[in-house]
């Protein structure tokens, strides 16, 4: 009995460690997400001597909260260390343990034009993403017990390397990948909200699990359906014969033995959750009239970092599966609208034509094209709206699949902890580099920022086309030494281009445009177009690399390597540009003036009135010149 006791003693102690763990973590960002939003003046506030400890007058209450460790970072950057108490008028003093403790002593003085409901929900996805959170990783601390006794008996020297040692690329790849989807985007405070789960379907479904998720491969009339894809791709279902062979096997003998003709039809993947839980429901009508048939074969996935993306798992890799999933997950809902579908393959084609006549470019940069997209398309009416819940595309593998002895790693998997040490998992990498021990982070960092900057800029200032090279999107291939080799990118269904530059180099780029869907490609403002490249690539990725390697690795100042490799990227394309006013009009841009970066704490609490709203941080390489 004794033990008993002691064991529950020890699980309920390990589950208040975990939510308290949680509650810093929803504190860190929402703090830093209202400083830099503006909503929160930071010039308000009084620090110590020490530069560590600050106090912040909240005048419409005559209170001050008081931040026992704040570190001040680059970027209109606030990174919250510590207990932050609001001292009230009189001198008493409360601990704001929790962010709906803190959201309501700062609600009054934020500068923003909140819906009504607006606070109640942003509590609300805060509190159901600490609950997620808590089961997150408590699982990961299982997980991490586990990879150490596997690492030990492989007599690896890291994480990756015993992946490498275990596992085909494609799915060491893919293991990174999940690996690194525990945080999410850096910025959003409802970073883990999956309102409606219950918690058996969050673990069962979550990449962050280590989930395997099951497809079920239904069936849609030919007539029935919208499908795009790259020039190379003769026919749907020949390709998807040629793709996933076995599974193709089944689903047409199914369908025979169903008493259907296989040619009638097309195979479309539905995600198992988003089968039982809406598609049966909302697309009845279409199954009682053998327009869609949901019976088929089932394929097991690993959901990557994105939750709705999904590699086959199979020792011989296959394509990627990316499909609706009519879940709320940090404040949107998980459609695959038709922009996606038209768009993917299209951009897709035009990148892969331009790196087919780039050589340089080419040595530093590979996409994971996009080769087919299909909807739920009426034939009579040509709507695809209700097609946003009923989609597909499908994206290649190759480029996980490597013989070349590089290594495929998502960004934000570098930033994780490994489950060896209390670090991230890129120290594992910077450790390989062949430099003096004092010299490894600055080596690492300056060709990483190279590896990334180059090509991300050339595409844009050559030809406009914007990566959304955040963290989940962009993957590096390193060497063996852990050296940055190449940018891997995905995901250009939402990617945005402008026309006059590619078009002025001889391509071409059929638009989308839809009413109540935000246009991709633009013709008269590059400012839509440049906050992209900024937002995702510079603010998202490469200045969170920064704080990392100046937090865990002791660089001092990358900001001022990342200023160095962009200004050498624009020196290296200047001669190539339309024209000098261009090239300063956008060396400023992105070395001088404040970066554009999307507002989601505003948008979120304002109820996405609208989903462009962006605020300025300063620019932390104007500051190293």
């Amino acid at each position: 009995m004794t033990e008993i006791i002691f064991e529950r003693s020890q699980d309920i102690s390990a589950e208040k460690r975990l939510w308290e763990a949680a509650a810093r973590n929803a504190i860190r960002r929402l703090v830093r997400c209202a400083f830099a939003e503006k909503m929160l003046d930071a010039k308000a506030l009084l620090w110590a001597e020490n530069g560590e400890q600050a106090w912040l007058p909240l005048w419409a209450t005559r209170r001050v909260l008081h931040f026992t460790s704040l570190r001040r970072a680059p970027a209109d950057t606030l990174l919250n260390r510590g207990a932050i108490e609001v001292i009230e008028d009189g001198g008493v003093r409360r601990r704001l343990d929790d962010p709906a403790a803190l959201l309501k002593e700062i609600a009054p003085v934020l500068d923003v034009s909140a819906a009504s409901d607006g606070f109640e929900v942003l509590l609300r996805d805060i509190e159901d993403s600490m609950k997620n959170d808590v089961l997150a990783r408590g699982h990961r601390e299982r997980w991490s017990d586990e990879l150490r006794q596997s690492i030990a008996a492989t007599g690896a020297t890291g994480f990756i390397d015993h992946l490498e040692k275990s596992l085909p690329t494609h799915l060491t790849a893919m293991t990174l990948d999940q690996w690194g989807s525990l945080e999410g985007h850096p910025f959003y405070p409802t970073w883990k909200a999956k309102p409606g789960l219950s918690a058996a379907e969050i673990s069962a479904l979550s990449p962050e699990f280590g989930a395997r998720v099951p497809l079920r491969i239904a069936a849609l009339r030919r007539d029935w359906a919208y499908v795009e894809t790259m020039p190379h791709v003769a026919d749907y279902s020949e390709w998807f014969a040629n793709a996933y062979p076995d599974l193709w096997e089944q689903w047409s003998d199914g369908l025979r033995g169903r008493g259907k003709e296989a040619g009638d039809w097309l195979p479309l993947p539905i995600h198992a959750w988003h089968l039982e839980n809406f598609v049966r429901r909302e697309f009845a009508s279409l199954i009682a009239s053998d327009i869609l048939d949901v019976e088929g074969p089932d394929i097991v996935t690993l959901p990557a970092m994105s939750f709705r993306t999904m590699l086959p798992d199979t020792q011989e890799p296959q394509p990627f599966i990316k499909l609706p999933v009519a879940i709320w997950m940090t404040s949107e809902q998980r459609t695959l609208q038709a922009k996606s579908i038209h768009m993917g393959p299209r951009l897709s084609t035009l990148i892969s034509d331009i790196l087919a006549k780039e050589d340089e470019l080419k040595a530093s940069l590979e996409i994971f094209t996009e080769e087919l997209g299909a909807i739920l398309h009426d034939p009579e009416t040509g709507d695809e709206h209700p097609g946003r819940f009923l989609s597909v595309v499908y994206r290649e593998v190759n480029a996980l699949a490597r013989k070349d002895g590089l290594i495929p790693v998502t960004v934000a998997s570098l930033l994780a902890e490994s489950p060896l040490a209390h670090r991230p998992l890129v120290c594992e990498l910077i450790d390989r580099i062949p430099a003096a021990e004092e010299e490894k982070a600055a080596v690492f960092f300056r060709a990483y920022a190279r590896t990334v900057v180059r090509p991300a800029l050339a595409m844009y200032l050559l030809y406009g086309i914007a990566f959304e090279a955040h963290q989940q999107n962009s993957t590096i291939l390193f060497d063996v030494s852990g050296n940055p080799q190449k940018l891997l990118i995905r995901d250009f269904g939402d990617g945005r281009s402008f026309a006059p530059l590619f078009e002025e180099r001889g391509y071409r780029l059929a638009p989308f445009s839809r009413k109540g869907i935000l246009p991709t490609t633009f013709n008269d403002d590059i400012s839509l177009v440049r906050s992209f490249v900024i937002d995702a690539c510079f603010v998202c990725h490469l200045h969170e690399l920064a704080l990392c390697l100046a937090e865990h690795c002791g660089l001092d100042n990358p900001w001022r390597i990342l200023h160095e490799e962009t200004e050498a990227a624009f020196e290296a394309l200047r001669p190539r540009m339309l024209s000098d006013a261009f090239w300063v009009e956008e060396r400023q841009a992105f070395l001088e003036k404040p970066w554009p970066t999307r507002s989601v704490l505003r948008m979120h609490l304002e109820r996405y009135r609208d989903y462009r709203v962006e605020h300025g941080l300063d620019n932390p390489l104007a500051a190293t010149q």
